[in-house]
């Protein structure tokens, strides 16, 4: 086992402040890994400045900014704590794509520390190139960028890990568990993962096949449940994954149905995503439709059960080595 390792965690990222939220989407919008679009510099300006008010009006209601650097923060405390507990010498630092710190700061860092072997995490359980691919593309350009060594080792997918499914479906046993007893056994389930173009599905992207296979693996921890997988946060003039979240939340409505479990599955931390999308944006919708009983999964967040996970991922990579 390397003498000094860094575990750098890899993920998007999110506006701390309502003023951090133009630069963010601007990001966001040109990075041609995330969305392709004809006269992607222009097309990415007027986008943000259409959109730009309703969404610092959303991170407003959701306590003006982003949790994500701070839910990360406290992750990779915990994970650290938990490698060293298994005697590795180790340092966790974070990455975001789009806010500080970057990957640039994470490697000043780990020159300081003489770490020898780098281990990139992303907080993405499913590989897609919008997401791992583009962090780790990151990662490759700041590598060479600071002409030093470019080695490292990569998790590239950990959507069917058994200690992040079991987190998962205690999850979801947990809020199943919440609901007044007359609702047992006639909870919907959700299971709402961020959309993709759907174009890039169809070019070969692996995110839906992860996706099915880690909710096939809840399922086999929690048992057949009434169960829907939908896509959350679509957004600009391409034609996205399907069904739409609110799309499954309309028809299960007008089915009749009464009580809905949201399970953010495709998220490891609260944010946008969660807390205004799926806790008030949708809940709202949801109960205008008549559903009585609407509640969430709590995220993974700091679980102990999610950072045991996480640990396992990191050491039994760093057994394999790099290839």
């Amino acid at each position: 086992m390397p003498r000094k390792i860094a575990v750098i965690l890899l993920n998007l990222g999110g506006p701390e402040t309502l003023e951090g939220v133009r630069p963010f989407l601007l990001q966001l919008f040109r990075d041609r890994e995330i969305i392709r679009l004809p006269l992607q510099p222009v097309l990415s300006r007027l986008i943000v400045h259409f959109r730009l008010k309703n969404v610092i009006e959303n991170y407003r209601k959701i306590g003006g900014g982003s949790p994500l650097l701070k839910i990360t923060r406290q992750q990779g405390e915990a994970l650290q704590e938990k490698l060293r507990a298994a005697g590795l010498d180790v340092i966790v630092l974070m990455a975001m794509r789009y806010t500080s710190p970057t990957v640039k700061n994470a490697l000043n860092a780990i020159a300081k520390e003489g770490a020898e072997t780098i281990l990139a995490l992303p907080l993405y359980p499913h590989y897609s190139r919008t997401t791992t691919g583009s962090s780790l593309n990151d990662l490759d350009r700041a590598l060479e960028g600071a002409g030093g060594r470019k080695e490292y080792i990569a998790v590239r997918s950990w959507c069917d890990h058994p200690g992040y499914l079991d987190a998962l479906a205690a999850k979801v046993r947990e809020g199943l568990a919440s609901f007044p007893g007359e609702y047992a056994g006639r909870v919907e389930v959700i299971f709402s993962a961020h959309a993709l173009p759907q174009k890039m599905i169809d070019e070969g992207d692996p995110y839906l096949a992860e996706i099915e296979k880690t909710v096939r693996g809840v399922l086999d921890r929690v048992g057949e449940i009434p169960h829907h997988l939908a896509f959350q946060s679509r957004s600009g003039p391409v034609r996205w994954m399907r069904p739409g979240t609110e799309e499954v939340i309309d028809r299960l409505a007008a089915a009749g149905k009464r009580a809905l479990l949201m399970v953010p599955v495709s998220f490891v931390s609260d944010h946008i995503e969660t807390l205004y999308e799926i806790d008030m944006l949708y809940r709202d919708r949801a109960l205008e439709r008549g559903i009585v009983e609407y509640r969430r999964t709590e995220s993974l967040n700091t679980d102990p059960r999610f950072i045991e996970a996480l640990a396992q991922i990191v050491m039994k990579r760093l057994e394999e080595g790099e290839n």
